[in-house]
This record gives C-alpha cells, structure tokens and sequence, in this order.
C-alpha cells in the first residue's frame, strides 16, 4: 500500500543513523514494529496484579509429564 506522509526529514535522517538502516521504509518499518512492540507491551503491564492465580496449580509436575512424555 502506497502512503505518502510529510515526515520530519531530520528525526528520519537520525532514526536511520541511530538505526544503522539502509534504507527509508527499513527504517520507518523497524520504527512501527518497535512502537507497537511497545504499545503492547504497556497493555500487559496495566494487567499486573489484575489475574488470580490458583495457588494449588502443580506447573513443576505438569512440566516434568510433558518432558518424560
């Protein structure tokens, strides 16, 4: 899909220093995955202390079946 977007040439020109891309689109694509990397990342943070664990859940004896079997 072809996107024409007004960019600000020198944080571009950076990204692709700091990146050491060769290319544009490698380096605004590397800059998108890393944003959503990010943005997922702080979705799963705000879920910290937020799940109940059951505390007789016996995950050493379930792992210990999974490698034997």
């Amino acid at each position: 899909m072809a996107t024409n977007l007004a960019i600000d040439n020198d944080l571009l020109d950076l990204a692709l220093q700091v990146g050491r891309l060769r290319t544009k689109k490698a380096t605004f694509t590397l800059a998108l995955e890393e944003f959503i990397r990010h943005r997922k990342s702080q979705e799963i943070i705000k879920l910290q202390g937020t799940i109940d664990y059951d505390e007789d859940y016996a995950y050493k004896a379930i792992r210990s079946l999974q490698s034997n079997g």
